[in-house]
């Protein structure tokens, strides 16, 4: 139980009300502990002798301590509820700004769904062990322990019987816990699998449908929902069996107490009242060790949650920011690869960049071709940090960027990606998100350069009108566009365009480069083109081929002898459709 012990700083800023919920637990225990006594008292003093002052008194006395403990079982669930709930807003807050610390190279080892399970389901059960740990299993022990000393106290001799009891009884709950945590961990996984498939689905359902897999989407889920049941069924079998256990040990405890407090009455050693009150410290003693038998799948499976949990808290993001590291307060735009070699997941792994060496002035605006897989994404990633060069460095105003914040190096750039993450709210949401502070005239200026003012305005709300889920009431073309706006909003030192005018048509696209051109200048610009017609009056253009430079410089020069240039340029420019070298 090392990682719930671990959970239990996040009760350290409400310790004040879980103390005081245990201390309302601590009466209600002791409200427990002294009914059995008041009904002795009924039966021996009141009963047996025929004193009906005594039943009546003695009633009244076991109505209000009742009373009171039902008042304070009340105070304390509602101590308990709320010290869970914030417990676990505390949690999801540390795991969710945990996640927004790691580097692209910690997101791609971690799948989505594995993130949402653990955000979702591992907190819960995390939240329901604290809730039931400020109730139900705080007062089990506290009644065992109690129960024990009342039981010594009221027959020394019956008691020998639970001295012979107890041992097994926790021993058999003990070897149940150990075996059902490793249990709950592969139902856990295999849930984690299961969401994964569900989110993927969920995400990709217009391919699934496209490519009319719908038949093997399903057989996919459905071997995974059937090894989750399957071991979850294994899991609910193996506890199964200790409840009967445990109830087959009260019961022999029963007949015992039964047996031989019995024939003390008969001797007259011992009351009526005595064996009644007995019988309940015995029943209060098996109690909690049926309920640590019922919790033992809860505490299993919050152990393997908070696990999980802790995997993600204790990751270290491969990005990390120097202590010393430093601000660049004027820009000029400066970038500059030395020798950079990089390969995701660090040295162990191929290199997807071999030697890049490549400078871009301030204001120039370099391009960059290839075919997929050269390594075009990867090297302009490397300059806003999303990953770190294995080996070499890379540049801005020669500063080299491991050296700056993460903040002041990514103010300094704006991207626009291949694929357009846009954000549930309005759009001129979405357009000043890098720029919050944004005017209305900036935010419009922006759009009109990404050429969505139009599209825009032709919406009913116009900046106003509200983004679906996933930007999904857009085009792909406009969303490109509203992420386009995004990037230039903030006036970055360092514009990168990852193929963000793919889903834009030929005449859209020229009227964006040419917009961009004006409203970029002596800003450096990054962009990557599918379309050679995009990038033939750029500064420098880049061709990439297996992750080194095979090629570069202007338009003219790379068709006077760069043969690769030459047959991009051909197969898409060729035949007299486009300019000539």
């Amino acid at each position: 139980m090392h990682s719930i012990r671990r959970m239990m700083r996040f009760l350290k800023p409400y310790w004040k009300a879980t103390v005081l919920a245990i201390f309302m637990l601590m009466a209600v225990v002791t409200a427990d502990l002294i009914i059995p006594r008041l009904v002795q008292r009924i039966v021996d003093e009141g009963i047996v002798p025929g004193d009906i002052t005594i039943v009546i008194n003695t009633t009244l006395i076991i109505l209000g301590v009742s009373l009171i403990s039902a008042l304070m079982a009340l105070c304390n669930t509602l101590l308990s509820v709320r010290v869970a709930q914030n417990f676990a807003a505390d949690l999801r807050g540390e795991v969710f700004r945990k996640i927004q610390t790691f580097s692209f190279g910690n997101l791609d080892r971690l799948q989505t769904g594995q993130l949402m399970i653990r955000m979702t389901s591992d907190i819960s059960q995390e939240q329901q062990i604290v809730l039931m740990s400020m109730r139900m299993l705080t007062r089990g022990p506290v009644m065992f322990l109690g129960s024990i000393i009342m039981m010594v106290t009221t027959n020394p001799r019956l008691s020998l019987i639970m001295a012979a009891l107890l041992p097994p009884a926790i021993g058999i709950v003990w070897f149940f816990v150990k075996k059902a945590q490793p249990l709950f961990l592969e139902v856990q996984q295999k849930l984690g699998k299961l969401n994964t498939i569900l989110q993927e689905n969920l995400a990709g359902a217009e391919v699934v449908k496209a490519f009319v897999r719908t038949e093997h989407e399903n057989e996919r889920f459905k071997r995974v929902n059937v090894s989750l049941t399957t071991k979850s069924i294994q899991v609910m079998q193996f506890l199964a069996v200790l409840m009967p256990t445990m109830l087959f040990m009260l019961n022999l405890g029963m007949v015992g107490v039964l047996w031989f407090g019995g024939v003390q009455i008969i001797d007259g050693t011992f009351t009526i009242g005595e064996l009644m009150a007995f019988v309940n410290y015995l029943l209060a003693t098996i109690f909690p060790l049926l309920l640590l038998s019922m919790a033992v799948g809860l505490f299993s499976a919050a152990e393997a949650s908070a696990g999980r949990i802790f995997e993600i808290l204790d990751s270290t993001a491969e990005v990390k920011e120097q202590q010393h590291a430093c601000t660049l307060s004027s820009v000029k735009g400066r970038v500059v690869f030395e020798n950079v070699t990089f390969s995701y997941g660090g040295n162990s792994h191929e290199s997807v960049l071999k030697g890049i060496d490549l400078v871009a002035e301030p204001g120039e605006i370099v391009a960059i071709l290839g075919a997929t897989g050269a390594g075009k994404s990867s090297l302009v990633n490397l300059i806003p940090r999303f990953y770190d060069v294995t080996d070499g460095r890379v540049t801005l105003d020669g500063v080299d960027v491991r050296e700056l914040t993460l903040d002041n190096l990514r103010a300094q750039i704006g991207i626009a990606l291949q694929e357009a993450v846009l954000f549930s709210g309005t759009i001129h949401d979405n357009i000043c998100y890098g720029k919050p502070d944004a005017t209305d005239d900036e935010v419009i200026a922006a759009a009109k350069a990404a050429q969505a003012h139009d599209f825009i305005m032709d919406t009913q709300e116009g900046y106003d009108s509200l983004i679906g889920q996933r930007g999904v009431n857009l085009s792909g073309g406009q969303k490109q566009r509203i992420a386009i706006a995004r990037a230039l909003l903030v006036q970055p030192s360092v514009l990168i365009l990852d193929d963000s005018t793919s889903s834009v048509d030929v005449d859209t696209e020229a009227k964006i480069q040419t917009a961009v051109e004006d409203l970029m200048a002596n800003r450096t610009s990054f962009i990557i083109a599918q379309r050679i017609s995009t990038v033939l009056d750029a500064d420098k253009i880049i061709v990439l081929d297996k992750g080194k430079i095979a090629a570069m410089g202007t338009h003219a020069e790379l068709m006077s002898y760069s043969p690769i240039y030459q047959e991009i340029y051909q197969s898409q420019l060729g035949d007299g459709r486009g300019r000539n070298a």
